[in-house]
């Protein structure tokens, strides 16, 4: 689980970062990189019903991405709003391959230290 502060909540928040954020698409997730004033760097998860009408999968899915967020943290920069958009096509990858899209989504948009 992520802690608070690296959360994204209000939805102001999510449309300034769909607004003015930078953006990468790839294969199963589609992301937004903004700019904040803050310290820390917080992320927001958008799971539509496009992908699963089911909500234990859409949650499934949720606590895999947020696992594999919480572990790459540490080598992110400061100060970025990530929004993360999954695509349908995601249901057909395993734990590891969503993680190297994640990484791959990291890389392209230098979140990096």
């Amino acid at each position: 689980m992520l802690a608070k502060p690296n959360r994204i909540c209000l939805n102001k928040e999510f449309d300034r970062a769909f607004k003015a954020g930078q953006s990468f698409y790839g294969k199963v997730l589609s992301f937004k990189v903004a700019n904040n004033d803050r310290d820390e760097t917080r992320f927001g998860l958008l799971v539509g019903l496009k992908v699963s009408k089911k909500a234990v999968v859409r949650n499934k899915l949720k606590r895999q991405i947020r696992s594999i967020i919480s572990q790459e943290l540490p080598l992110i920069k400061r100060g970025k709003d990530v929004v993360i958009v999954v695509f349908h096509s995601i249901l057909d990858k395993k734990f590891v391959e969503i993680k190297i899209s994640l990484q791959n989504g990291f890389k392209r948009l230098n979140l990096y230290k």
